[in-house]
């Protein structure tokens, strides 16, 4: 085919393939969080359609990151030299994502649409890949790097979920202040419960040891609930931005919470020797219930605000 055919589509055709093509870029980000997170994709059903999207693209582009250094890289063949520069170039893909309308990568194309409207930070960005190459080099924390470390792989992305939540909305000062405080300490309740999940897998398999003041191969009930009271006050500041949230995400912003408020019970309830050897989880008849709980309370607490607003 000439060029001249190429060019003298009409835009009605052009614009067609390239909806096509968005479309499935987006369901091939779905399947991503689908297959790798049970309750982040349950929580995601419970946002509106586009905000639904919107996270889901991002949640995507933040799994490969992890995969690249958590070990799939390494079965595929990369050595372990290789897997910074392969990490440095997927982030130099990501931030030039958003400038780009076509990307030969799926996940890149739905990722670049949402990071384009949603008007995403590079600073966010390059925070997040700051953290997952301390993955490649550090394998201890103290509290400084533990907490750069959590800011970057965490709360950041708490800051990017809010970029998604608020496109296209007039949003305050004050109000928007409030609503960041609470995606950085609920993506830092988030990241220490994940911490505590996959102890056995992090220090086993991984040879990381996250928590400052712990060692390899142990954990003691006190150090265990020091860290459950911590998770249960970010939780705690979280859970009071909540009504600032707009409505089209408040809903599945709690229902993420209560997810991993649950997992967070179940944890407490595990002795501390049991965390060094399995993972625990929770049955997807509870989380069912969780979302339940979740459309109650976020209800409620429209009911509320109406009221006091009338």
């Amino acid at each position: 085919m000439t060029q001249h055919q190429l060019t003298n589509r009409s835009a009605s055709f052009l614009n067609s393939a390239l909806g096509l093509y968005n479309r499935v870029a987006v369901k091939a980000s779905h399947q991503v969080i689908k297959r790798y997170s049970t309750s982040f994709s349950m929580a995601t059903l419970m946002l509106s359609p586009q905000i639904r999207r919107d996270i889901r693209n991002l949640y995507s582009v933040v799994r490969i990151a992890d995969e690249i250094v958590d070990g799939t890289a390494l079965a595929a063949g990369y050595t372990p030299a290789e897997l910074g520069t392969l990490l440095d170039d997927y982030e130099a893909a990501v931030l030039a994502a958003p400038a780009q309308h076509f990307h030969t990568d799926l996940v890149l194309q739905a990722y670049g649409d949402t990071a384009r409207r949603c008007d995403f930070q590079d600073e966010h960005v390059v925070a997040f890949f700051a953290s997952m190459r301390r993955d490649l080099t550090a394998s201890e924390h103290d509290p400084g790097s533990f907490e750069a470390y959590v800011y970057g792989s965490a709360e950041v992305i708490g800051l990017l979920c809010l970029s998604v939540f608020n496109q296209g909305q007039p949003v305050s000062a004050a109000r928007q202040q409030r609503m960041r405080e609470g995606a950085r300490a609920l993506g830092a309740a988030f990241q220490k419960i994940n911490f505590l999940r996959d102890l056995a897998e992090d220090q086993q398999e991984l040879g990381r040891t996250y928590f400052p003041g712990t060692t390899t191969g142990a954990l003691t009930e006190p150090q265990k609930q020091q860290l459950i009271t911590d998770i249960r006050g970010d939780l705690a500041t979280a859970e009071r931005t909540y009504p600032a949230l707009p409505v089209q995400a408040r809903i599945g912003v709690i229902a993420a919470a209560l997810l991993f408020e649950g997992l967070t019970d179940r944890i407490e309830q595990t002795p501390a020797a049991k965390l060094l050897e399995e993972r625990i989880s929770i049955p997807v008849t509870t989380k069912l219930m969780i979302l339940g709980r979740a459309t109650m309370k976020g209800l409620s607490m429209s009911i509320y605000r109406k009221k006091q607003q009338a």
